[in-house]
């Protein structure tokens, strides 16, 4: 998947109804190995953990608002990013609105929901490992994308 348009750091603003995690295997301020990539220069890269959250995370396909290919099983989109949605977890299949600003033309896309996952989600910093790109509370990875050093 082409994550060209993807915006990897953020403000680090999370949604109001977002809870955090009250023991995470991984502690804000603590550091862990990311295992899986969702774009380049991500898997193998030591992240710093900036937030961490329980949540239901979901693996979506849509259609950018904004025109262009349709974009298929982007990971990852959280319950608290949905637009009214049903009570967590949805079921693959159903087709929800997302307010998620990951990555360009996914705010307002109606999104179906390809996996649903309930875990604790981390906000992340890390150093991509492809370019030195310093990437900033970057939204999403799940607990199980992540391993002690």
């Amino acid at each position: 998947m082409d994550h060209s348009t993807m915006d990897h750091s953020s403000s680090g603003e999370v949604p109001v109804a977002l809870k955090t995690a009250i023991n995470p295997k991984f502690p804000v301020g603590s550091t862990a190995i990311i295992t899986d990539g969702h774009m380049e220069g991500m898997e193998g890269a030591k992240a710093t953990i900036v937030g961490a959250y329980d949540s239901t995370a979901y693996i979506v396909s849509y259609d950018p608002v904004t025109g262009g290919q349709r974009v298929e099983n982007h990971k990852w989109v959280i319950h608290e990013e949905l637009i009214n949605p049903d009570l967590a977890p949805l079921a693959s299949g159903t087709e929800v609105k997302t307010n998620a600003s990951h990555m360009t033309g996914m705010e307002n896309a109606t999104a179906r929901i390809d996996k649903a996952v309930q875990t604790t989600v981390y906000m992340i910093d890390y150093t991509a490992t492809t370019n030195g790109e310093s990437v900033k509370n970057h939204k999403w990875v799940t607990e199980d994308e992540l391993k002690a050093e």
